[in-house]
């Protein structure tokens, strides 16, 4: 079932390379910010691989890592998704996402938490990141 909110971000895509061009295979990585429960805030980063699929559709894998503006506690996730491709170039990924840490502040209700995903990338590059609670 759908929880709450827990989660939403921006930021944008800093770098990307072609890793195989069979499929074609292709790494982003990207970095921002954003709040848990509206009020931990964090840096984000990611790296992904997306494969361009048959019918327009990138299948993604991602690793991030969340740490917090004070640097003392850090949260890691995987996420594997799918996003459909517009005419406009972009993209909507929805995404599962499982995050674990160490942590045992603000940022400890994420160990072993399963999230849902909605992460979008615009025309620009710039993206707009949500996550909510799977219960």
């Amino acid at each position: 079932m759908l929880g709450d909110l827990i989660y939403e971000g921006e930021g944008e895509i800093t770098n990307m390379r072609v890793l195989d061009t069979e499929g074609p295979n292709i790494e982003a990585s990207n970095s921002g910010n954003g709040k848990f429960n509206g009020e931990v805030e964090v840096r984000e980063m990611w790296t992904e691989i997306g494969v361009r699929r048959s019918g327009n559709v990138i299948y993604g894998q991602a690793q991030g890592v969340f740490v917090t503006k004070d640097n003392n506690e850090t949260a890691t996730a995987t996420a594997y998704g799918v996003s459909p491709i517009t005419s406009s170039g972009e993209k909507r990924y929805v995404s599962a996402l499982y995050f674990m840490t160490s942590s045992i502040g603000r940022l400890a209700f994420l160990n072993n938490l399963i999230g849902v995903n909605e992460y979008l990338v615009d025309a620009s590059e710039k993206y707009y990141h949500k996550v909510w609670q799977w219960k």
